[in-house]
Formats: structure tokens, sequence, C-alpha cells
């Protein structure tokens, strides 16, 4: 099974809340330039025994196509044996024609919709969450080091098995606590 998802980062950074002392109010340094992004393709991979869950993540620096989607699939077909049960949103680049042609061709691949908007359903956008907290507050200074912050936001989700697992659970799926194990 494969939960896939989208999520972009800039170099305006996500603020969270935070401590100082009384009538100092903390600054959070930010750039001004809102057009330079990281757009990230995601995916959850999980065994169909539901005993292991991998991160598989594919990074672009260039608004997302019908195309860097293909790309992403064919990697995880590369991947992955057998079949593949691929859910992901509604979202209108999945949709695409050429999408759907690639899909067509694929007979291992089956794919499914999650209801519109539902973004709660998908374990993916909980890996989003975690690398917002990552980057809460770095305020970087250019594209590379937004680059190196959000690798290493993933490289830390995708090395620990717990924080993996917090995505599936975090998410909104009725199921999903009575069959996954870890």
């Amino acid at each position: 099974m494969i939960f896939e998802d989208e999520s972009g980062f800039s170099l305006v950074c996500p603020l969270k809340r935070t401590w100082a002392p009384r009538g100092q109010t903390p600054k959070a340094r930010t750039s001004l330039q809102h057009n330079q992004r990281i757009n990230i393709i995601g995916a959850l991979l999980i065994t169909p025994a539901g005993r292991k869950i991998k991160l598989r993540a594919k990074r672009h620096e260039v608004n997302l196509t019908g195309e860097q989607i293909i790309d992403f699939l064919k990697h995880l077909l590369g991947r992955v044996r057998g079949p593949l049960l691929l859910i992901w949103d509604r979202a209108p680049i999945h949709q695409r024609k050429k999408v759907q042609d690639f899909i067509g061709r694929h007979q291992r691949l089956y794919v499914y919709n999650f209801p519109t908007c539902a973004p709660e359903l998908n374990p993916v956008e909980f890996v989003w969450t975690q690398a917002d907290e990552y980057l809460a507050g770095t305020a970087p200074e250019n594209i590379g080091k937004l680059r190196a912050n959000v690798q290493a936001s993933l490289q830390r989700t995708r090395v620990s098995q717990k924080r993996l697992w917090a995505c599936l659970h975090a998410s909104d799926l009725p199921w999903q606590r009575d069959r996954m194990r870890h």
C-alpha cells in the first residue's frame, strides 16, 4: 500500500510558539523571497502485512507537473514488486490526461482517491507536519540552505520507524489502528 502527496516549502519558514523572558519579545528573521520554493513528492510505503513502513520522497525546484508525478510513479514501480495499491488525493495534477494514461498502461498499479477535502485521512500529510515542525524558526537565507533543511527534516523522519508509524496513526483512517502493527 502506498499513500502519496505533494508539498511545497519556501524561504518563509513556518513559525511556532516559543518562550522568552517577560518583556523581551522574540524576533524571527524571515525572507522576502516568496517565489523560491522546493516542492516534494512523497509517499509512505507499507508492506502488505503491515510490518514495515518506508518514506520515499523526491525534491523538485520547479512547479510540479504531470511529468514529475509520472517520474515518481515510475520510481515506485521500479522499487516495489507485485501489485501497487496507490491512495492519493484528488489533486488536479493527479487527474491530468498524461498521468491517467500512464496509470492505464500499468496493470499492477491500482489507484484509489481519498474523499475530496479530507487531508486528515492521508498519512503523508503528517510527514509534512513533521517537516514544518523541524523547519519552524529556521529562516534559511537562500535556496541552498532551504534545500539542506528540508532534506534534514525528511531524513529525520525517514530513519525513524517511530516517526513513520506516528504519521500513519495520526491519520483518521478508521481501520488502520487495528490492522497496522509496529
